[in-house]
């Protein structure tokens, strides 16, 4: 799966372990969620933002008991 490619919303739910719908109310809401490209009515999602959106959302426990 190369990063650069761009896939629909029902792609990128399954990419990230979401659904459509879920990833259609963070459009609507704005500012939630992984970055988008919008073409008229066409939306499409690059995979590399959708990755880097995962792991901005990552948290080490162990690295949270070191502090």
């Amino acid at each position: 799966m190369n990063p650069e490619f761009y896939v629909c919303d029902v792609e990128a739910a399954k990419i990230i372990g979401s659904s459509p719908q879920t990833l259609r109310n963070w459009r609507q809401i704005g500012g939630r969620g992984p970055a988008y490209t919008k073409k008229g009515r066409m939306v499409r999602y690059r995979i590399q933002d959708l990755l880097d959106f995962m792991v901005e959302g990552r948290i080490d426990p162990g690295a949270q008991r070191q502090g």
